[in-house]
C-alpha cells in the first residue's frame, strides 16, 4: 500500500462518523445478544427439562428460524408491519392509513433477535441434556427452591453453552448485511459494501473492513480470556440418568403460550407473508427460468463448497484428534480463522488477492466457492472432530496390525467411521452457504445469480412480489440439510 494509500485509509478509520458507526454496530449486536438469551434459556428450559405438552414439536419449531436467512426475515417482517403492510391492509377499514415506521435500529434489532437465537437455543439445549440431575436433587434436598437451584446450581454450568451461543450471536450481527441492508440500519457492513460499489478506489471499503476484522478478533479473544476453567462434567462412577421432569403446574398455559408466540413470530408469520407474496406473483408474472436458473446455482456453488469442506475437514480432525502436538493444533487454529472473519471481509479480501495477483480467478466460480470453504469450514471441522472424539482407536490399530497402510486405514475404516460426523458438517456448510448474501454479492461472475441474490435485488427496491417465491425456493432448499441435523441430534 502507497502512502497516499495508507494516509486515507488512516482518514477513514479516525473520522467522527466511523465512530459512530462502531457504536451502532456494537449497541445492535449487545441488544440482539441479550435479547436472543432472554428468548432461549426460558426456551430451553421449557423443551428439556419440564413437562410442557408437546415439548418434542416446540423444541424443533423453536430451531426452525435457523433455516430463514436473515435477509428473508427482515422482508417478511417488513412487508407485514411495515407502514404500507399487510397490518394496515387487515387495519384499513377501521381507519388506519398507516403504521410507524419499524425501519432502522428497532427493525434491525427485531429481525435479527428472532432468527438468530437458534444459534444460542441449540447449545443450550445441548447442555441442559448432558447435565446430570444428582446435583439439582441434592440442592432441592438441603431446602433450596427450584428457582434457587436453577440459579446457583445448574446455570453455572450453562454458561460455556452460554458464552458459546452469545459469541456466534455476535458475531453474526456483526457480520450480517441483508438484514441490516433491507431495514435501512447504516453498520459496518452496509458502509463497506456502498464504499465498494460506489468509488473505483477501494481503499475506504478496505480500512473499514479492516477495522471490521480487528474488533471481531478482540470479541473473540474477550471469549477467550472469560471462559471458565473449572471442570463441569460427571467425576463419580456410574451412568448418568435422566432427570424428572420439572411440573409446571399453573404455570403450563403461560408457558405454551410463550412458546407458541416465539414459533409464530419468527417461524408462521415470515412464512404466511411469503405465502401470500408468492399467490399474488404467480397470479401475475413469474419469471421461473430465472428463479430455476438462480436455484441451480445456488444448488452447484452451495453443493460444491460443502462437498471440499467435508473433505478437507477428515485431515484436519484426525490430525487434532489422533495427533495431538503443536503442528496438528496449529493446522486446526487455522482451520477456524475464516469464521472469525464476516463474509464481506473475506470477499474484499479475495477481491484484492484476484485483481492483482491472479486475473484469471477474479470473479469466478472457483473464487467463490473458496470463499465459502474458508468461512464456513470450521462448521465441517467441528462436526468431524467430535464424531472422531467417539472413534476408539483400537479399531485402527487392529487395522493396521493386519498389514494396512495409514492412507489405507483412513479410506475404508477411518473415514466410515466418520461418515455421521462428515455428512453433519457438510449440512451445516451447505446450509450456511446457500444463504450466504455478501460474499456471493461481490465474487459471483458475471450473469451467475443466485436465489440469494435474486431476492436481494427484489426486496433492496421494495418489489416484495418478486422475491416471494425465490424466497420460497431457498427456504424449501434449506430444510432439506436442516432436516438432516435435527435428526442426528
Amino acid at each position: 500500500m502507497t502512502i497516499g494509500a495508507g494516509s486515507d485509509a488512516l482518514d477513514t478509520i479516525w473520522r467522527p462518523r466511523t465512530a459512530e458507526m462502531v457504536l451502532r454496530s456494537l449497541g445492535l449486536t449487545l441488544a440482539v445478544t441479550v435479547s436472543a438469551s432472554a428468548i432461549s434459556l426460558p426456551l430451553a428450559w421449557l423443551t428439556v427439562r419440564t413437562d410442557l405438552p408437546g415439548k418434542r414439536f416446540w423444541a424443533v419449531a423453536a430451531a426452525l428460524p435457523l433455516a430463514i436467512p436473515s435477509y428473508i426475515g427482515a422482508y417478511a417482517i417488513l412487508s407485514a408491519l411495515g407502514p404500507t403492510g399487510l397490518l394496515r391492509d387487515l387495519l384499513e377499514p377501521l381507519g388506519v392509513r398507516r403504521l410507524p415506521s419499524i425501519t432502522g435500529f428497532a427493525g434491525a434489532w427485531l429481525t435479527l433477535t428472532l432468527f438468530t437465537y437458534p444459534f444460542l437455543l441449540l447449545p443450550v439445549r445441548a447442555a441442559l441434556r448432558r447435565l446430570d440431575p444428582q446435583l439439582e436433587e441434592a440442592a432441592l434436598g438441603m431446602g433450596r427452591s427450584r428457582a434457587e437451584v436453577f440459579r446457583s446450581v445448574v446455570l453455572p454450568q450453562l454458561v460455556p453453552a452460554i458464552g458459546a451461543g452469545a459469541l456466534l450471536v455476535s458475531l453474526y450481527v456483526l457480520s450480517d448485511f441483508g438484514a441490516v441492508s433491507i431495514m435501512r440500519f447504516e453498520s459496518f457492513t452496509t458502509s463497506i459494501y456502498t464504499l465498494y460499489r460506489a468509488s473505483f478506489d477501494r481503499v475506504a471499503a478496505a480500512s473499514l473492513a479492516t477495522l471490521l476484522a480487528v474488533l471481531m478478533v478482540v470479541i473473540l479473544w474477550l471469549e477467550s480470556r472469560t471462559r471458565r476453567r473449572e471442570a463441569l462434567y460427571r467425576s463419580v462412577p456410574g451412568a448418568a440418568r435422566e432427570p424428572r421432569p420439572v411440573p409446571l403446574g399453573r404455570w403450563r398455559w403461560p408457558a405454551l403460550g410463550f412458546c407458541a408466540g416465539i414459533a409464530t413470530v419468527a417461524l408462521a408469520l415470515p412464512t404466511a407473508v411469503l405465502v401470500y407474496w408468492s399467490l399474488r406473483s404467480v397470479a401475475g408474472d413469474v419469471a421461473w427460468g430465472e428463479i430455476a436458473a438462480a436455484a441451480g446455482h445456488s444448488l452447484l456453488s452451495a453443493g460444491l463448497a460443502a462437498l471440499i469442506a467435508a473433505l478437507c475437514a477428515i485431515p484436519i480432525a484426525v490430525l487434532a484428534v489422533r495427533f495431538r502436538g503443536p503442528f496438528s493444533g496449529l493446522v486446526e487454529r487455522c482451520s477456524y480463522t475464516g469464521h472469525a472473519l464476516p463474509g464481506i471481509v473475506v470477499a474484499l479480501a479475495l477481491v484484492f488477492f484476484g485483481t492483482r495477483v491472479a486475473p484469471a480467478l477474479y470473479q469466478s466460480l472457483a473464487m467463490l466457492v473458496f470463499a465459502f470453504v474458508v468461512l464456513f469450514l470450521p462448521l465441517a471441522v467441528g462436526a468431524a472432530r467430535a464424531t472422531m472424539l467417539q472413534i476408539s482407536p483400537r479399531v485402527e490399530e487392529a487395522a493396521r496390525s493386519l498389514g494396512r497402510g495409514p492412507f489405507e486405514v483412513l479410506r475404508t475404516v477411518t473415514a466410515p467411521l466418520l461418515s455421521s460426523g462428515i455428512l453433519a458438517g457438510a449440512a451445516l456448510v451447505f446450509l450456511t452457504a446457500v444463504k450466504e448474501l455478501p460474499a456471493t454479492l461481490i465474487l459471483a461472475p458475471i450473469g451467475f445469480e443466485t436465489l440469494a441474490t435474486e431476492i436481494w435485488k427484489s426486496t433492496s427496491v421494495g418489489f416484495f412480489e418478486r422475491g416471494a417465491v425465490p424466497s420460497l425456493v431457498l427456504l424449501a432448499i434449506s430444510a432439506a440439510p436442516l432436516y438432516l441435523l435435527t435428526q442426528r441430534d
